[in-house]
């Protein structure tokens, strides 16, 4: 059987590297931190969660919750530790960032199977008696980006990944917020920060009006159009921010039926609750204005900040040209992608990744061919999506239902009802999924 190296201790490295210890495979764990840290991680940690700590919707039959929802059934050992230390975030699944990442920690260290290295690895063994896996992440070393773009030929595309101002829970003026979640769905977790449109008008002003931090040698304005920093979605319009991340719908005062002009809503950070995230508000700010201006969210006027928000770059490789549905390399079959690198994008999409990659693997170290996961579900729509789209055109995704497989279009026409789409598209999808991890071939599998 052959070995399997995984290079890097994000999120996909260690849940590929658990996957496949767990199917009984030698594997070797490389990460470079702390010999050598990125521009956006703080700690030499696994499974550092460096932006939001929010794993996305836990509300049923949302294309999240699928997602997650497989990821329980395949026995994701991340999503495990996930749940085990979750805090109160409504209908999400959000988690204690430190709590998270001593658990996957633990994990690691239990497992005989895996020896971990912490040194940087800069080039790529692409044959040999060991399958190699890079689960680098986003922000890849330029010294193993260059092999990379070596052993690939093809050029990688760039954008901005972000994270989010944190604000001491503490010195947040309780009298002018008031805790409640989106149209009362889920606990109210959340706290909202609420503006009348004079307040609106004076935040909005201070914000077009920022000193952007100026752009090292290494970054390119390219940004994302799913991670966009909040100084330019304002410049896009006035309103725009109060259809984006401060949208006021469904977030009406406490027993009344008025709705704020606006609204920036703060979740959870830890189990103690003693600091919160403001949700969307990654942004490219120098510090000094980042405070002036956040200080003018009702609520956060004598705020002090633990972190303030950040842009970073992130690298992916253009994954329809060369990845398979099984996470290799085309014309090279033994190094395989996962995570954020192969153009998924979030954090419950870069553990499905590695979760995927890792069974991969260990199919290829046993000398069988890997089977793909079913289209119908949302692992295999994601993978379909990432290694069939458009090229030209190819940006990192969530998973959505756009990805997922559309019902026919009898049905269709007959189901008018979103929801009931979306609860059958669920059901197909977990009904693949089953069908899948039992061994049964997708076309044998009979959907719902």
């Amino acid at each position: 059987m052959k070995t399997i190296k995984v290079i890097g201790g994000g999120l996909a490295g260690p849940e590929a590297a658990l996957q496949a210890a767990r199917a009984g495979c030698d594997v070797t764990l490389y990460e470079m931190r702390p010999h050598r840290s990125t521009e956006a991680h703080q700690t030499s940690d696994f499974a550092e969660l460096v932006c939001s700590n929010s794993l996305k919707s836990e509300s049923e039959n949302t294309a999240p919750w699928l997602l997650k929802q497989e990821m329980r059934l395949a026995g994701s050992v991340l999503l495990a530790e996930a749940d085990a230390c979750a805090v109160p975030a409504g209908h999400a699944l959000a988690v204690d960032r430190v709590e998270f990442s001593r658990r996957v920690a633990e994990r690691i260290a239990a497992e005989p199977k895996i020896t971990v290295v912490r040194e940087e690895v800069t080039s790529i063994e692409e044959d040999g008696d060991h399958i190699t896996m890079l689960a680098s992440g986003p922000l890849t070393s330029p010294a193993l980006t260059a092999d990379l773009q070596r052993l690939t030929g093809a050029d990688h595309l760039s954008f901005y990944d972000s994270i989010a101002p944190v604000v001491d829970a503490t010195t947040i003026n309780m009298d002018r917020v008031y805790f409640k979640a989106r149209w009362d769905k889920g606990s109210a977790d959340y706290i909202n920060c609420p503006f009348t449109k004079e307040e609106y008008d004076i935040f909005y002003d201070a914000l077009i009006a920022a000193q952007e931090v100026e752009a090292k040698d290494w970054e390119k304005l390219d940004y994302f159009e799913g991670c966009l920093p909040i100084e330019e979605i304002a410049r896009r319009g006035k309103d725009t921010l109060r259809f984006g991340c401060m949208k006021p719908v469904g977030l009406r005062y406490p027993g009344t039926e008025i709705t704020p002009y606006a609204v920036v809503q703060l979740r959870q950070e830890n189990l103690r609750a003693d600091s919160y995230n403001l949700v969307g508000f990654q942004n490219h700010i120098k510090y000094g204005d980042q405070q002036r201006i956040l200080r003018l969210i009702p609520g956060l006027e004598n705020a002090t900040f633990l972190r303030f928000g950040q842009i970073h770059r992130n690298t992916y490789i253009n994954s329809p040209t060369l990845l398979t549905e099984t996470l290799q390399l085309r014309a090279h079959p033994q190094v395989m992608i996962a995570g954020q690198l192969s153009g998924v994008e979030g954090y419950t999409e870069s553990i499905a990744g590695g979760m995927l990659a890792g069974r991969f693997a260990a199919a290829l170290a046993r000398g069988e061919q890997p089977t793909p996961a079913p289209r119908l579900s949302a692992h295999g729509s994601l993978v379909h999506y990432i290694t069939h789209t458009d090229a030209k055109r190819f940006q990192p995704a969530n998973v959505t239902f756009d990805l997922l497989m559309p019902l026919e279009e009898e049905l269709r026409k007959k189901i008018r009802d979103k929801k009931e789409r979306h609860r059958i598209q669920c059901e197909r999808g977990l009904n693949a999924w089953k069908a899948w991890l039992a061994g049964v071939p997708e076309d044998v599998a009979v959907p719902a």
